[in-house]
């Protein structure tokens, strides 16, 4: 399955919407997207993960990136409405004592 990214901005924020899978095949993409966008002072960077049903640990790898980049250029990035199985993923790997999950459905926190 592919990923498609939507980007709009509204003031000092930037919102992705992903829908697919977030994987080796897709991470570059994302990446390209994403990294752009945490390099602008005072931005916000929130990623809507509702239609993301799958991501691997490629995927996590540009959260990382991302992360680190909102650090170097004083951004901000936050994940929302991400699916259970995905938060999972975040969870197990220690990710959401440092990234800024606001919510989940299908009952994940």
């Amino acid at each position: 399955m592919n990923l498609t990214i939507d980007v709009s901005n509204k003031e000092n924020t930037a919102y992705l919407t992903l829908a697919g899978e977030v994987d080796a095949f897709t991470a570059p993409k994302l990446k390209e997207t994403i990294l752009p966008l945490t390099r602008e002072e005072g931005q916000t960077v929130e990623v809507d993960f509702a239609n993301v049903d799958y991501m691997d640990s490629t995927g996590l790898g540009v959260f990382i990136s991302a992360l680190k980049s909102t650090k170097e250029h004083n951004s901000e990035m936050k994940l929302v409405h991400m699916q259970e199985r995905v938060y999972r993923l975040f969870k197990i790997t220690g990710l959401t004592e440092i990234i800024n999950i606001e919510s989940t459905v299908q009952g994940g926190m």
